[in-house]
């Protein structure tokens, strides 16, 4: 990639260049914990194994949330600083980067290992359900230890990107992805590990990725990491993280959505009652939530996967402010993300039942009863997501970090939190508590197009002339 290609190549080549490469890599990672649930589904922990990965599922968002911080933000003044053709700090930002990934996932791991029961009864874990509350145990035990690698991994992965290398990264996650759904089925079916044998497959493959993203080091395009590099700069690492911020939020919002659904089910699924006359109980909305989750999580990769591709594009352009080039990405971005949301409803509206037999057969009709609201329910806003998360990132590439955090936080914090606990507090069922789900995409959509419009006149003076 020649650096002059982002300022003149046709704006629709560059998504498809940048872009295709990121979807692939975003979703093959989402995939490494669906693949998960879809074995674990068809063993013998069942439900239940599914149930217990999606208490310990919240702790792993974390740890990518943090590594998404730093990747993201160095990425986007990566980016930034290249279109201004100010290279002299590129070394420095990309030395920091890897300085704070290693700190920052040392310090998760350590947490993860000292505070395990804290973790678990924080994310809707019950003693009293003590085989579901044994497997989350087994599971976040194990995952803890290949958090360094998970965590600095995908931190470099956003780097090699920004580099002009998206294939190569998304070499690196298809290859961890790969090997953990080929070692799922051994560690799981034939080993008899059930939900340790997952957790074991997901580490091998994080460990894959983050040797082979370590290794790009020997090839980069536009910086060396040297033991001055890694020292750490205060101004350098403050921007990377204002910048990386939004990423942040987006991923931790995710984490209070499901410890508060989960906390949620916890008090109320033994008080709704299915159409059978039986109540949902804990473990089939935690199983199911878990699902929904994970699904909702292929098609938001897929987004960011997207917006992330014009992200060195829309940098690059702002940094030679030539707004226009900015305008049209946007543009493009917003019209690609619609048609997957839109295409991603119709499937959940249609193929509920579908969707969730691939987790597992032999369900109970409480089970296949709550799925089904929950997939037409829960994810019904599914295309204003898919719009509201990409209006986050855009607004990161244009290096408005402020509003894009306000973004992240709109849907998720700001709107969902109160909505789904003042609809579970009035109604006390865990099935009109997944209406709040579309009342804060509408609300988030509206805040989204506003700060949109907002930062489109500010870049607009960019390109005036000056007197």
């Amino acid at each position: 990639m020649k650096e002059l290609d982002l300022g003149t190549e046709k704006i629709s080549r560059l998504i498809k260049k940048f872009s295709i490469p990121c979807v692939i890599s975003m979703i093959v990672a989402a995939l490494y914990n669906i693949v998960d649930q879809i074995f674990i589904g068809w063993s013998e922990a069942g439900a239940v194994g599914n149930a217990a990965t999606n208490i310990v599922y919240p702790f792993t968002v974390i740890s990518l949330a943090f590594s998404l911080l730093i990747g993201d933000g160095v990425a986007a003044l990566f980016n930034l600083f290249l279109g201004a053709k100010n290279e002299k700090k590129v070394n420095k930002l990309i030395g920091n980067g890897l300085v704070l990934l290693i700190i920052i996932s040392i310090a998760l791991t350590f947490i993860g290992l000292v505070f395990n029961k804290q973790i678990l009864d924080l994310f809707g874990g019950d003693p009293k359900e003590i085989e579901c509350y044994n497997y989350a145990n087994d599971y976040l035990r194990i995952i803890c230890y290949g958090l360094p690698f998970y965590i600095i991994g995908q931190g470099l992965n956003a780097v090699i990107r920004s580099d002009g290398s998206p294939k190569y990264a998304m070499f690196a996650t298809i290859i961890g992805a790969i090997s953990n759904i080929v070692l799922d089925p051994i560690f799981i079916f034939i080993f008899k590990m059930s939900v340790k044998g997952a957790a074991i497959a997901t580490i091998i493959g994080q460990i894959l990725t983050f040797l082979i993203s370590i290794f790009y080091f020997k090839k980069t395009k536009h910086f060396k990491i040297t033991k001055e590099s890694m020292k750490l700069n205060y101004s350098i690492c403050k921007k990377a993280i204002s910048l990386g911020l939004a990423s942040l939020i987006t991923q931790l919002a995710i984490v209070i959505i499901i410890a508060i659904a989960n906390n949620l089910v916890n008090k109320y699924g033994y008080m709704t009652v299915a159409s059978t006359g039986v109540t949902y109980g804990v473990v089939t909305p935690l199983a199911v939530i878990g699902i929904c989750m994970k699904v909702f999580g292929i098609v938001i990769s897929i987004v960011i996967g997207v917006s992330l591709g014009g992200m060195p594009i829309i940098g690059y352009n702002m940094g030679a402010q030539n707004v226009m080039r900015v305008k049209e990405t946007i543009k493009y971005i917003l019209i690609i993300n619609f048609i997957i949301g839109l295409f991603a409803l119709l499937i959940f509206e249609i193929f509920p039942s579908v969707i969730i037999n691939i987790f597992g057969s032999n369900n109970s009709k409480e089970y296949m009863e709550f799925a089904n609201y929950c997939l037409k329910i829960f994810l019904g806003g599914i295309v204003f997501t898919c719009l509201i998360k990409s209006m986050s990132i855009l607004l990161q590439s244009m290096g408005s970090s402020l509003k894009s955090t306000i973004l992240a936080l709109a849907r998720d914090v700001i709107f969902f939190v109160p909505t789904i606990i003042l609809t579970a507090l009035i109604s006390k069922s865990i099935v009109t508590m997944l209406w709040s789900a579309i009342i804060a995409d509408i609300l988030a959509f509206i805040t989204g197009v506003t700060l949109l419009r907002i930062e489109y006149k500010k870049i607009e003076k960019l390109s005036l002339p000056k007197i």
